[in-house]
């Protein structure tokens, strides 16, 4: 049996693979990830990439370089041109970022899935009463950034961020063993809350929710890097147009975006729970457009 087939059945079992991703000092290991991953020397550089890939699936094979300054380097790496196509169609909803498909649907009034028997609250999550209420009853979409997925994410429509609140928080893994075992996850960990407004008005929330070893979160629409240290302040108002598939920020290492709609939408969605998603993929269409 290989050293990777190993790690990949111990990871396997759920109660182990959240031990070892949870019970671990999670703040301290972030930092101390968030420093390493940015060595230079050559040595411990291609010694920390080579076992990134031998024990996760990485394709580095759609990224714009081919050499890398650190493992950071590599993690935050830009896709080279043509990599993904972005659906150009108005009326969709494209995906801001590679991810697996978590929970979508409907929000039950002021509540959202985040497991199987484990719910969450749209108001604890973002923050504002008045912007939840505006939500409630809408549609939202959970979009899981593996560690060996392209991490920047990008704009799911032609849009205008308007506002970004940041909150400081815990750094919990986000896998599958852990929502399935940590009550209101993504209200605990740090996120950040985008509110923008699509081209045509409609209201859109993109919350990027970082995760144990993400050491911080960049976002162009404020020209910040948001990380624990971060002073402050949390609510920055901002006036930034982006245009579908434009790039918004990265994550440090992989993480979670909720995309979350008003009732209004009247969207459908075009992916399924447990689907493998690119950056660009539609994820909703307009009922007019013919969504399955």
């Amino acid at each position: 049996m290989t050293a990777r087939t190993l790690f990949q059945r111990l990871l396997a079992n759920d109660a182990l693979n959240f031990a070892l991703t949870n019970r671990l000092p999670r703040a301290t290991l972030t930092r101390w990830f968030g420093r390493f991953s940015r060595i230079e020397q050559p040595l411990i550089r291609d010694a920390s990439i080579a076992l990134w890939k031998l024990f996760g699936d990485v394709d580095l094979s759609d990224a714009r370089k081919t050499r890398f300054a650190s493992l950071h380097d590599a993690f935050i790496r830009e896709l080279r041109d043509g990599a993904r196509a972005v659906d150009p169609r108005p009326e969709t909803l494209a995906s801001p970022c590679d991810a697996i498909v978590g929970a979508l649907g409907r929000i039950e009034g002021d509540t959202l899935l985040q497991a199987k028997g484990m719910r969450y609250s749209l108001e604890e999550l973002i923050g504002d009463a008045a912007q939840a209420a505006q939500l409630r009853d809408g549609h939202y979409i959970t979009l899981r950034i593996t560690a060996s997925m392209y991490h920047r994410f990008h704009a799911p429509a032609d849009c205008r961020v308007e506002r970004v609140h940041y909150f400081p928080g815990d750094t919990w893994n986000v896998n599958p063993p852990a929502l399935d075992r940590v009550d209101r996850l993504y209200c605990r960990n740090e996120r950040a809350v985008l509110t923008a407004r699509t081209s045509d008005g409609l209201p859109m929330v993109l919350v990027p929710v970082a995760a144990i070893l993400v050491a911080s979160l960049r976002l162009h629409c404020v020209d910040l890097t948001l990380h624990a240290g971060y002073a402050g302040p949390h609510r920055l108002d901002c006036d930034a147009n982006v245009l579908r598939g434009e790039e918004m920020g990265w994550f440090e290492h992989g993480s979670t975006i909720i995309v979350l709609l008003p009732p209004q939408a009247a969207l459908t969605p075009l992916v399924r729970h447990g689907d493998q998603v690119r950056m660009g993929q539609a994820l909703f269409a307009r009922s007019s457009a013919g969504g399955t």
